[in-house]
C-alpha cells in the first residue's frame, strides 16, 4: 500500500504530494485525512494522507516508510481535504498552508530534536559520558557548550549516536485526577484499622461515607473535606478509594448576558424569508439568500429557527459572526436557545480550549458552531445550513496565506452538502447586492423593525459650524445636552469614534511638521497612558518630543481625537457618567469583551465609548442615543469602498439606538454633511446609496463592475522593488487578455513599511480565463529566483483593501 502525503513544509519544489510506503502493520487502520510523521530528507516531518493507492510511478525499492501514524481517526474528511485543494488553487497558496488552516494551532507540528545513544559502549570521550550520565535519549536543546556539539555530531557520523526528530501536536489533551470511592463497607472495615490519633485521615473517611460509591475530582475532594493532599494518597493506599487521570475539556466562559430562550412570533416578513430558507434545506437545494434587514428587523431570530429546523432533520449549522466582540452576544442567544449544543471558536480563546472545541466538533458532540472567520472550516459532515451575519464585513477576508473570503468557502461547502447559505446584513457589500439584484442570489428583504418601533431620529450636525460659534469641544451641543438628558433618565448611550489611541498624531503648529515613523512612511499615533508615540504598523514606539524635531519650536502639540481623549473629556463634562471604554486597548485580556458587554447589559455603565468593535450587532434595551463624534475618519482614506465603509459603519452604529420599548436618538458629527453617504446613512436608504455608489463604481471601472487582483512587492532596496515590480508588470501583461488593464506598477499608499519599500499593481478584469495560470506562473518566477534576492511578493485576489 503508497500514501501520498502532503508534508509539513511551504516551499515551492515541495508543493505535492509524496509517496510513501505503509507499512503492514498500518495497513488496516490508516485512512485519508490523518496525519503522520514522515521521513524527508534527513530529518522527520509531520504530513497528510491524502491519497491511498496500491502502486507509485517510482520505483517502489527507492519510496520511504512512514514512521507512526499520529491519527486513529482522521482529523479532516473527505470533503475537507477536497476543499483544501479548491482553497490552495483559488487563493495560490501552498497546499500544506489550506490544510493547516483547518484544523486549530494546538494540531500543528511541534518539532524537538533528540539525541539517541544507539552503542553507549563506544563512547570514550569524558565529557560527553560526564553530560549523558548514563542517559540513551535527551532533547538536544540541552547541549550549549559548541565544543560538546562538535563531539556529538563526531559520533552521530558514525553512528554511535542518531538524532531523533520527535514530532507532537502543540496542546496536549487536557486530563483531571478523579477519586472513585469505595462502598461504605470497606470504608468502615478501613476505619476500624486507623490509630485514632490520625485525625484528619478520620474525618476524610466521614466525607468519604457520606460520598460512597461515588466518581469525585481530586481537587474539590481536598477542598470540600479541608485535608491536604498526603491525607488523601494515605487513604488511596489503604484501599479506600482508587483514582485515575481522565481526558476533559477547557471549557470558554460560557456569557452570561441576558437573553430569550423562547422562539419568537415572527413577524411578515420574517416568516417569508424563514419559508424559504426552510425550503431550500428541505430540498438540499445549495441556494445563497442575501437577508438584507434593516437594523433591529429580526435577523438572528430568523438565524435561529432556521438552524432549529436543520437541527430537527439531524443536520448541523455554522454560523459566522465578522469579530470577537459580537461573539459573547450570538453565543449567549445560541447557546439559550439550544443549550450544550453549541460550540464556540474565535481568537479570543487560548490554544487549548481551540482545540478543545474543535474535539467537541469532531466527536459529534454539537450541532451548532459560532464563531469567527475560520470557523466556516469546522469539520462537521452533514451541513444543513450556513450563516454569515455582518456578511459585508472585510474581517472574512483572511489577510495572509491562505488569502480565502469566508463567504466563498460557505459557498464552496454548501455545494457539497447541497445546503443553503444565508449572508445577513443591514448593509450588504455592492458585490452581494448586485449579484442579488441579478438573481445569483435569492434577495429577502426584512424593511420594518422587529418590534414595529420607528429608526431612531438622526441628526447630523454640521462641526464646521460648531468651530464658528467657539464650540472647540469634541462634543456638539446638541450631542452634550442628548447625553445630560439621558443620564437624567438613567438610560444608556453609546458614543463611537472611529479611532484608537490618544490623538491622531503630533503636528508641531510653527513650520506643520508631524512626527514621522522611522521605519513608515506614516505618522505616529500618540498614547496617553505611558506618554508614547507608536507606529500601529510596525511597532515603533519612542517618547512624546517637547520641541520640534526640525525648527526647534516649542508649538508642538497633538492633534485629533483618540478614545482616551474622549474618555477625559466625558470626565469633565458629565462627571457623574459611569463610562466603559471599548477599544484595541481595553480589550487586550481574555475575556474582556464579554465582562464590557455584560457591566453594560446590567446596567453598571451609562455611556459605552468605544471604536469599531461596538458598531454592529449589540442588543440592549435601554441604549436609546448613540452619538458618532467623528464621521469623516473612514470617508477619506485612499480607498475605492471608503464612501461604502463610511454608510455602513454609521448605518450600522446608528441601528444600535431604541431597539426595544424606548425611541433612540442618533447624533453624528461630521466636517462633510454634504456627503451622499452620510445624508443617506441619516435614512438607513440603502437602495439609494446603492444606485448612487454603482454609478462611481462603474465611471471608475471597480467591483462589483470588475474583479480586482492586488501584486504587492516589497524590497529593502527601492530601485529593486521597482525594477521587481516593473519585470512583473510585463510579464501579467503579455499573457494576459487584451480587455485586462493593468495598474501600476506604482508606490503604495503607505510606501514604506518596517524599512520594506512597497510598490504595487493592480490587475481589474470581467472574464480572464488565464489568470490563475499566469499568476501561478509569476509565483513560480518568484519562489525560484527572485526571493533569494530578498523580494517578497503577495498575491491577493479580490482583496478587501488596495493599501
Amino acid at each position: 500500500m503508497i500514501a501520498e502525503v502532503i508534508v509539513d513544509v511551504a516551499a515551492y519544489p515541495i508543493d505535492r504530494p509524496f509517496d510513501y510506503v505503509v507499512p503492514s502493520n498500518m495497513q488496516e487502520v490508516i485512512e485519508c485525512g490523518s496525519r503522520v510523521k514522515v521521513p524527508f530528507g534527513p530529518r522527520k516531518v509531520l504530513g497528510y494522507v491524502t491519497r491511498l493507492k496500491t502502486d507509485s510511478d517510482l520505483d517502489e525499492e527507492k519510496l520511504k516508510s512512514i514512521d507512526e501514524l499520529i491519527d486513529l481517526e482522521p482529523v479532516l474528511s473527505p470533503e475537507l481535504l477536497k476543499l483544501s485543494k479548491i482553497v490552495a488553487r483559488e487563493t495560490l497558496a501552498y497546499e500544506i498552508d489550506a490544510l493547516q488552516v483547518m484544523l486549530p494551532a494546538a494540531m500543528r507540528g511541534k518539532y524537538e530534536k533528540f539525541i539517541e545513544v544507539e552503542k553507549p559502549y563506544e563512547i570514550r570521550d569524558a565529557a560527553l559520558l560526564s553530560f549523558l550520565n548514563g542517559r540513551t535519549r535527551l532533547p538536544l536543546k540541552q547541549v550549549t557548550d559548541s565544543a560538546l556539539l562538535k563531539i556529538i555530531k563526531a559520533y552521530a557520523k558514525i553512528g554511535v549516536l542518531t538524532i531523533d526528530t520527535a514530532i507532537s501536536q502543540q496542546t496536549k489533551v487536557k486530563k483531571v485526577r478523579v477519586i472513585h470511592i469505595k462502598d461504605a463497607s470497606t470504608l468502615q472495615t478501613i476505619d476500624e484499622t486507623i490509630h485514632t490519633n490520625a485525625k484528619k485521615q478520620k474525618e476524610l473517611l466521614d466525607w468519604m461515607r457520606r460520598h460512597a460509591n461515588k466518581t469525585v475530582v481530586a481537587a474539590s475532594v481536598l477542598k470540600e473535606a479541608g485535608v491536604q493532599a498526603p491525607v488523601l494518597k494515605a487513604l488511596i493506599e489503604k484501599g479506600a478509594a482508587s483514582e485515575e487521570h481522565v481526558e476533559t475539556y477547557r471549557e470558554p466562559d460560557a456569557p452570561r448576558l441576558r437573553d430569550t430562550q423562547l422562539p419568537l412570533t415572527l413577524t411578515e416578513e420574517q416568516k417569508v424569508a424563514l419559508d424559504l430558507v426552510n425550503e431550500a434545506s428541505d430540498k438540499n437545494s445549495a441556494k445563497t439568500f442575501l437577508l438584507h434587514g434593516i437594523t433591529g428587523s429580526g435577523k438572528t431570530e430568523v438565524y435561529l429557527q432556521a438552524i432549529s429546523h436543520v437541527l430537527k432533520q439531524g443536520k448541523e449549522a455554522i454560523v459566522l459572526v465578522p469579530e470577537i466582540s459580537l461573539t459573547p452576544q450570538m453565543t449567549s442567544r445560541f447557546q439559550a436557545r439550544f443549550g450544550g449544543l453549541v460550540a464556540v471558536m474565535h481568537s479570543g480563546l487560548s490554544a487549548g480550549e481551540k482545540y478543545d472545541e474543535w474535539r467537541k466538533i469532531h466527536r459529534k458532540e454539537v450541532k451548532v458552531v459560532v464563531g469567527a472567520r475560520s470557523a466556516i472550516f469546522a469539520p462537521f459532515e452533514n451541513i444543513g445550513i450556513i450563516i454569515l451575519d455582518e456578511e459585508h464585513e472585510s474581517t472574512y477576508k483572511q489577510e495572509d496565506n491562505p488569502r480565502y473570503h469566508a463567504r466563498d468557502v460557505a459557498i464552496w461547502r454548501s455545494e457539497h452538502f447541497g445546503c443553503p447559505v444565508v449572508l445577513g446584513s443591514a448593509t450588504p457589500s455592492l458585490e452581494s447586492y448586485a449579484r442579488a439584484s441579478k438573481g445569483v442570489y435569492t434577495l429577502l428583504e426584512l424593511s420594518k423593525r422587529a418590534l414595529n418601533q420607528g429608526l431612531p431620529s438622526v441628526t447630523v450636525v454640521d462641526m464646521r459650524e460648531e468651530l464658528k460659534e467657539g464650540n472647540r469641544s469634541m462634543f456638539s451641543v446638541e450631542l452634550a445636552e442628548g447625553i445630560r438628558t439621558r443620564l437624567q433618565r438613567k438610560e444608556q448611550i453609546v458614543l463611537f469614534l472611529n479611532k484608537r489611541g490618544f490623538s491622531s498624531f503630533v503636528l508641531c503648529r510653527d513650520c506643520g511638521t508631524v512626527v514621522q515613523c522611522p521605519n513608515c512612511d506614516i505618522s505616529l499615533t500618540y498614547h496617553r497612558a505611558n506618554e508614547t508615540l507608536k507606529c500601529h504598523y510596525c511597532g515603533h514606539e519612542e517618547g512624546v518630543p517637547t520641541i520640534c524635531p526640525e525648527c526647534e519650536s516649542e508649538h508642538i502639540r497633538f492633534f485629533g481625537t483618540g478614545t482616551q481623549k474622549a474618555e477625559e473629556e466625558i470626565a469633565k463634562l458629565f462627571p457623574e457618567a459611569r463610562v466603559l471604554r471599548m477599544d484595541v486597548d481595553t480589550t487586550r485580556q481574555k475575556g474582556s469583551h464579554e465582562r464590557i458587554l455584560r457591566q453594560v447589559s446590567e446596567g453598571n455603565a451609562d455611556i459605552l465609548l468605544g471604536t469599531q468593535m461596538i458598531a454592529k450587532g449589540l442588543d440592549f434595551p435601554n441604549i436609546t442615543l448613540v452619538g458618532v463624534l467623528a464621521a469623516d475618519t473612514t470617508l477619506h482614506l485612499a480607498d475605492f469602498r471608503a464612501a461604502e465603509k463610511t454608510f455602513q459603519l454609521l448605518t450600522q452604529v446608528s441601528g444600535r439606538a431604541g431597539r426595544h420599548e424606548l425611541a433612540g436618538e442618533v447624533f453624528i458629527q461630521t466636517y462633510t454633511p454634504e456627503h451622499y453617504a452620510i445624508e443617506l446613512a441619516k435614512t438607513q436608504h440603502f437602495e439609494t446609496f446603492y444606485h448612487m455608489e454603482m454609478a462611481a463604481r462603474r465611471q471608475y471601472g471597480y467591483p462589483p463592475f470588475f474583479y480586482i487582483t492586488l501584486i504587492q512587492f516589497s524590497h529593502e532596496d527601492l530601485m529593486k522593488v521597482i525594477d521587481y515590480a516593473d519585470k512583473g508588470a510585463t510579464f501579467i501583461k503579455g499573457a494576459l487578455s487584451p480587455d485586462t488593464f493593468i495598474i501600476g506598477p506604482a508606490a503604495a499608499a503607505i510606501s514604506r513599511v518596517n524599512n520594506r519599500y512597497r510598490y504595487q499593481c493592480l490587475i481589474k478584469y470581467k472574464k480572464e480565463p488565464k489568470l490563475i495560470d499566469t499568476l501561478q506562473q509569476l509565483i513560480k518566477m518568484y519562489r525560484t529566483n527572485w526571493m533569494k534576492d530578498g523580494l517578497l511578493m503577495s498575491v491577493d485576489v479580490d482583496p478587501s483593501s488596495i493599501f
